[in-house]
């Protein structure tokens, strides 16, 4: 991913006075010292959610290093992620024990469902979706956890019902209408 790709995606992050008080604060942390930088991206993942291009940006003046030196980093340790994740997170595992039992059906019908692909958001923002190797239920396989519910012995069919439910928990409450009165 370049930066200029990267933008696209995060053109609602914005650096607010709030945002860099966060930041300075990680960065006091770590001293400044862009030999942190791992540590620093870490933590302003962990405040975050994700490394948003402007905040990026905003690290590279302030360390006084090159955007590339940052996004070269953090590229290559696959624990960081670009792209905001969605309210609820969807891992679905990947591991032996669950990809013998249709882990990868499981995940193929999710992607489908959401119209999304493993690392993405759905466009509402509702879900983001990542394969993992091992979430240790290899007793429940295949396994899908949704934030902090884990979901058993899924099969492709169970998937609809289960999303159904996240959406019609998130969707805009209807208020009833006033009465005119008497």
């Amino acid at each position: 991913m370049t930066s200029d790709s990267l933008k696209i995606i995060h053109h609602d992050f914005k650096l607010s006075d709030n945002v860099i008080k966060k930041i300075h604060k990680i960065l006091a942390k770590h001293e400044k010292d862009p030999r942190n930088i791992i540590q620093i991206l870490q933590d302003i993942q962990a405040e975050f959610h994700y490394l948003a291009e402007p905040v990026i940006s905003f690290i590279a003046k302030e360390l006084v290093i090159s955007e590339h030196r940052i996004y070269g980093v953090a590229t290559f340790y696959s624990q960081f992620k670009f792209v905001k994740p969605g309210k609820h997170q969807i891992r679905v595992c990947m591991g032996t024990a669950c990809h013998v039992r249709g882990a990868q059906s499981l995940l193929d019908k999710i992607c489908r469902e959401l119209h999304i692909q493993p690392g993405e958001t759905t466009k509402d923002g509702l879900f983001s979706i990542e394969s993992v190797y091992c979430l240790g239920c290899c007793a429940l396989a295949p396994v899908m956890v949704i934030d902090d519910n884990v979901f058993g012995n899924m099969s492709a069919a169970k998937v609809t019902k289960i999303l159904r439910k996240y959406r019609r928990a998130n969707a805009p409450r209807k208020t009833p209408a006033k009465g005119g009165g008497k």
